[in-house]
């Protein structure tokens, strides 16, 4: 604990407990020492006898819950490869600034509210206003422009005092923390050739202590060395650039890696909140029997037990939906199904099986998932169940289908129009391809459910 007391942290978090609850985000390993890994963990599960399950959070609501906006992120910084290359349909505010004046001065404005903006830096200036209070840190003399890092006297504080919007945090003071809009100026460790990402470790600051033992595994071990640095690196700005609810706004003082970003937004189209069309199934004149649910293991409830959404919720067979849906709290109309433990039955949430490989990057073909009915606010880059007359699925000659909704908006001055909406897949099997609806067609298409996650 605080690589100080102790063997093995998480061996003694497992050893501690009867059971153990881990939340991570290998994304956001930062440090040197970092072992937040998953595998770390199954390592020590195994170690002491213990059962491991292993669940997946299938979206979040970080970046006001633009998953669009984490892809672009990920794909932008070279941290793993998305189909989210532009920032095109995502509804968040992402903007770059050719000088850090303006970045600043962007971020003062935005502070005005209520007191939620504030900008962070890559730690590679050192921290000299510790010993010379009257010395600034941060200085671009060809902008004119000096700042200090956050006092150390207040830590994490500094996102909360009014006053410390002068200020500029790093990794160590803005981890776990977020405010409405923030500014990110990127330094000489992260620069982008020719569209490639490039790290640099040596241009920490020498006070930057997650960084340290890079050097000692350098001499022994530069290829391991320089590849836990380039991870290091590129998290450290995915967290940075992740702070911020509505709004990211970023500077390098790189002239190419800032170019690199502003061609990456190409357009922002924002996806204004939309009502969902009511979810129905199909009218039963008699129980659907269980056989009909190949490889089902969740619990079918009696209809006599049956509590809406308290207890279990409904089950469809999408395959077989004809017109439009019934109302879902008319328990004899269909089936109901009990959830694994780890999941709390809500109002709108049913379950349908998945067939087919259009998606098996995210749901294996045949698995039974549970969505949400009517799950308002945007639903770009959302997996979600669509139906559309002019649908045929591939896999099932369903009029439903599963695919990651994307949509594309103009505005005639008054309200915004669907100009284009495109269903796409996600698979690693060829022959699958976009549906794509123009305006005339797209009026026609129904959200029927969001994905939440898979569950048999």
């Amino acid at each position: 604990m605080y690589q100080n007391l102790g063997e093995n942290q998480i061996k003694e978090i497992i050893n501690a407990a009867k059971h153990s609850v881990f939340f991570i985000d290998e994304d956001q390993r930062v440090t040197w020492k970092d072992i937040g890994e998953t595998q770390e963990i199954i390592k020590w599960a195994k170690q002491a006898g213990a059962n491991v399950q292993q669940l997946e959070l299938a979206s979040q609501f970080r970046c006001n819950g633009s998953q669009g906006y984490l892809a672009w992120v990920d794909n932008s910084l070279d941290i793993k490869s998305t189909v989210n290359k532009t920032l095109k349909g995502t509804d968040y505010d992402f903007r770059v600034f050719d000088s850090p004046n303006e970045l600043r001065d962007y971020i003062f404005k935005m502070n005005r509210t209520n007191n939620k903006a504030r900008i962070v830096a890559g730690y590679c200036w050192d921290w000299v206003s510790t010993k010379e209070p009257d010395k600034n840190d941060i200085v671009f003399e060809e902008h004119n422009f000096s700042m200090k890092w956050n006092l150390k006297t207040d830590g994490s504080l500094w996102i909360m005092k009014p006053e410390t919007v002068n200020e500029i945090g790093c990794i160590h003071t803005c981890q776990g923390l977020e405010v409405d809009y923030i500014g990110v100026i990127i330094g000489p460790d992260l620069l982008v050739r020719n569209g490639c990402v490039i790290t640099d470790a040596s241009k920490r600051s020498k006070n930057d202590s997650s960084v340290r033992g890079f050097k000692k595994l350098l001499k022994n071990d530069p290829d391991k060395a320089l590849a836990r640095a380039d991870i290091i690196i590129k998290n450290t700005y995915r967290t940075l650039m992740t702070r911020g609810q509505k709004g990211c706004y970023v500077y390098s003082t790189d002239p190419e890696t800032n170019a690199y970003f502003a061609e990456m937004i190409n357009a922002v189209i924002t996806e204004e909140k939309q009502e969902t069309q009511p979810l129905a199934t199909r009218e039963l004149s008699e129980r659907t029997p269980p056989e009909l649910y190949p490889g089902l293991t969740l619990k079918l409830i009696d209809i006599d037990k049956v509590m809406p959404f308290k207890n279990s919720v409904p089950i469809y067979d999408l395959q077989m939906a004809a017109g439009q849906f019934s109302n879902e709290q008319l328990v004899d109309g269909f089936d109901w199904v009990e959830l694994p433990d780890s999941f709390r039955p809500q109002k709108g949430h049913f379950v349908t099986r998945v067939t087919g490989e259009s998606m098996n990057k995210r749901i294996p073909n045949g698995s039974w998932c549970l969505f949400k009915a009517n799950p308002g606010g945007s639903r770009n880059n959302k997996v979600v169940i669509v139906q559309h007359r002019d649908i045929q699925d591939q896999d099932t000659g369903s009029a439903f289908t599963i695919k990651i909704y994307r949509s594309e908006k103009v505005s005639d001055g008054e309200e915004w129009q669907h100009s284009k909406i495109i269903l796409s897949p996600d698979s690693n099997v060829d022959g699958y391809e976009d549906l794509v609806f123009d305006s005339e067609s797209a009026g026609e298409l129904i959200v029927v459910g969001e994905f939440v996650a898979v569950i048999a």
